[in-house]
């Protein structure tokens, strides 16, 4: 994925952990079944070359908890972070600084909920996500599996 920075001018490559439908385990029905996101993800900036390493840690099968992250960040050409990252993806992350400061990275929880701004469904081109796959979409949110299944093909 790219992200771009308008303000200043930067974009930042991105790759994405795998997801992963879990439930605590196959004998367990009355269980919640949760997302877990797992895998090694990275984030550059070529303007800046300041790059991150992330971990997103699946849980383990005993013990353990669910939607850790740990993570790296590079000023350009080091090979040592000069901060590192720990906590929940979806929760509160903290950061190891070089300099020995450590501190609240970021807390999802605090963070507020902006809502999306996306061109209308006929606004937008035929390979645009919403309109590709609102068939999809639609059947999923009626609850009608086969018709989701077939529009995905």
């Amino acid at each position: 994925g790219c992200v771009t920075c308008l303000d200043y001018d930067e974009h930042y490559i991105l790759t994405f952990p795998n997801g992963y439908g879990r439930q605590v385990n196959a004998l367990s029905i009355l269980t919640v079944p949760w997302i877990e996101l797992g895998g090694e993800c990275s984030i550059n900036c070529s303007k800046t070359g300041y790059n991150a390493s992330i971990v997103f840690h699946t849980k383990p099968f005993y013990g353990g908890k669910k939607h850790r992250i740990t993570a790296e960040i590079f000023s350009p050409n080091d090979k040592k972070p000069f901060c590192s990252i720990e906590g929940e993806w979806n929760g509160v992350m903290y950061a190891k600084y070089t300099t020995g400061e450590n501190a609240v990275f970021i807390d999802t929880k605090k963070m507020p909920t902006i809502k999306k701004k996306v061109r209308k469904l006929e606004d937008q081109d035929d390979f645009e996500s919403r309109c590709l796959w609102k068939d999809v979409t639609y059947n999923l949110k009626i609850r009608d599996i086969d018709a989701a299944t077939a529009a995905k093909h």
